[in-house]
């Protein structure tokens, strides 16, 4: 993982400074996120590579239990079980690369590792950005959709505030986050 994560950062940055996250992060934030990601309990991260080796995409996930803990604490109020929820962290794919099946298998390959590990649901966080923003694009199509049709449901009641720059050396702004929720 080590030699990957530089392209895996700058991918992630890619990928999430397009709306709805217009996400203005750093490869040495990248970096350290998932160096630290990858020693959380369960870590799983899978890739897509083009026939030359390069990543265009990628899934993460990990014990609920290992993530930040403000983060599981929306769903502790909740009355969600930690320890048998597995966390989806982030799903990321180059544009060209949708649209072929990838987010299915980056979903397949995260819900069998975390069944294969005794996990009964998996959780994600979504960012929440309202129909009339000024940046959202005319072809923008929100992915509620692809989540329903895998069986995941949004949370109503749960919600978490992360903050990130969405400006090159900006500083953080609050984003509402939803909970989506599957249980196996």
């Amino acid at each position: 993982m080590e030699q990957a994560l530089p392209a895996l950062a700058r991918l992630r940055i890619s990928v999430f400074r397009s709306f709805p996250y217009l996400y203005a992060g750093t490869e040495d934030y990248e970096q350290d996120y998932l160096r630290s990601f990858g020693t959380a309990l369960d870590a799983f991260i899978v890739v897509a590579e083009t026939d030359h080796g390069n990543i265009v995409g990628c899934a993460t996930g990990s014990a609920l239990t290992s993530h930040h803990a403000d983060f599981a604490g929306p769903l502790r109020k909740g009355g969600f079980n930690l320890a048998s929820t597995f966390y989806f962290g982030e799903s990321v794919l180059l544009p060209a690369y949708r649209g072929r099946g990838l987010g299915h298998a980056f979903f397949d390959a995260r819900e069998a590792h975390a069944m294969s590990r005794g996990y009964i649901s998996a959780c994600f966080c979504a960012v929440d950005r309202p129909p009339g923003h000024p940046l959202r694009p005319p072809a923008y199509r929100p992915l509620d959709a692809f989540w329903t049709k895998r069986g995941y449901e949004r949370l109503q009641d749960t919600t978490y505030t992360f903050d990130w720059p969405e400006t090159d050396g900006g500083p953080p702004i609050s984003h509402m986050m939803h909970y989506w929720l599957r249980r196996f």
